[in-house]
């Protein structure tokens, strides 16, 4: 492994042990919330179209090593600070600070990520390097199974500690990933062919390139729908956990247990079969692929409702999405202007996912306002996963996609 496969490794580690050590407290809140899930998914959208322009504003005007500092060190403040409110209040004496912390996960889970992200595709925008990008994937993999190991460990302490334990170890792991991340862009200033400087521009090129630029439109409304479909598929599932148990705990533990099945599953393809897939099938094969695995999984949930259900599509859908499909993207990310790459990825992997995520809770809303049978929403869902595939065609014709 070069030093640069091992540090972008390390510092995806980091970044994903800090969410994962979170995650399954998120979802629980969304159990305990399953009835206002879609006010709080439109809640987290409006969040990110609030933020994203403060963060346009300051990519404009910093270089990336002041981004970083800035945005994780804003996050780890986050965490504290909700730290403080619980302790304050608990989660029995505040109904509300469980769901402005569901909220707040959802824009804590993206921009950790998506930040991660520009320092990568800024650092390694080579065909060689790009190859490290399923060896990177990987050690986030093992970042997800560590953070997930820790939550597990924790989760006897929830009713008593709530978020405290949880919340410690995940500003621990955001402020070492915030150091290494710092160090690996002060020693490419050796390196000439590297440029982290301000992007310049303003605070809405990122909200006008994804209008206006035929290729970060494409690449935009992918994510919109595939994360409107994941978010149908999500609460769904999440009907069908609460149908199956009403204890917090044993729910809990679920979570935990469900990443950690999925992980090292995601952890087998990247380290061996990313690269490889991504070369031979061809990106265009990839993006149509997602919508076929997502009319698969519809199909399962409409005519079988069981727990079972739920880890099957769960572990199907999660390993293609960071084992192939995201790596794939992120490829098509590093071929962006530099404008694109600091501010447009963020603008897409933040406000068009919660966008998309809104979207796809509409969805599900507007069906249970018409009396629809939840079983059969799925199935309603299945034309817009074909949409997705068409949309992952449309991609591969507007980038030149032979060449990646």
């Amino acid at each position: 492994m070069s030093k640069d496969s091992f540090f972008g490794s390390l510092l995806f580690f980091l970044v994903l042990s800090s969410w994962y050590t979170l995650r399954p407290v998120r979802n629980e809140m969304a159990v305990a919330n399953v009835d206002e899930l879609p006010y709080l998914l439109a809640a987290g959208a409006l969040a990110m179209l609030i933020i994203n322009p403060i963060y346009s504003w300051i990519a404009s005007r910093s270089n990336l090593k002041k981004i970083i500092l800035y945005c994780y060190s804003f996050l780890i403040l986050n965490l504290i600070l909700f730290l403080l409110s619980w302790r304050t209040f608990g989660l029995g004496d505040s109904i509300w600070l469980g769901r402005i912390f569901y909220v707040w996960c959802n824009v804590y889970s993206f921009f950790v990520v998506s930040l991660f992200w520009v320092v990568i595709i800024n650092l390694y925008r080579d065909s060689k390097k790009r190859s490290f990008y399923g060896v990177i994937m990987a050690g986030g993999s093992l970042g997800a199974i560590f953070g997930s190991e820790i939550s597990k460990r924790f989760s006897g302490s929830f009713d008593e500690l709530g978020l405290e334990l949880f919340s410690l170890s995940a500003a621990l792991f955001l402020f070492l990933a915030m150091l290494l991340a710092l160090y690996m862009l002060s020693i490419s200033n050796n390196d000439q062919t590297i440029d982290t400087d301000n992007a310049g521009g303003g605070s809405f090129d990122a909200i006008k390139n994804s209008l206006q630029i035929n290729e970060v439109r494409s690449i935009a409304s992918y994510v919109w729908i595939w994360t409107a479909l994941m978010t149908v598929q999500w609460i769904t599932a999440i009907n069908i956990v609460e149908d199956w148990s009403q204890n917090s705990e044993q729910r809990l533990r679920f979570f935990a247990i469900m990443e950690q099945v999925i992980s090292p599953l995601t952890l087998i393809v990247q380290l061996f079969f990313t690269n490889l897939i991504i070369k031979k099938i061809g990106i265009k094969n990839i993006l149509l692929g997602y919508g076929i695995l997502f009319c698969s999984a519809f199909i399962l949930y409409g005519l079988i409702p069981s727990i079972i259900s739920v880890g099957v599509v769960t572990v199907f859908l999660r390993v293609f999405e960071y084992g192939i499909n995201k790596p794939t993207r992120e490829t098509i990310f590093s071929t962006f202007k530099k404008n694109d790459r600091y501010k447009s990825t963020v603008f897409i992997d933040t406000f068009i996912s919660r966008f998309g995520d809104l979207s796809g809770s509409g969805f599900i809303a507007i069906g249970k306002l018409t009396s629809i049978a939840a079983n059969s929403l799925p199935l309603i869902a299945i034309p817009i996963a074909g949409f997705l595939s068409m949309l992952g065609i449309r991609i591969s014709r507007n980038i030149n996609t032979k060449d990646l």
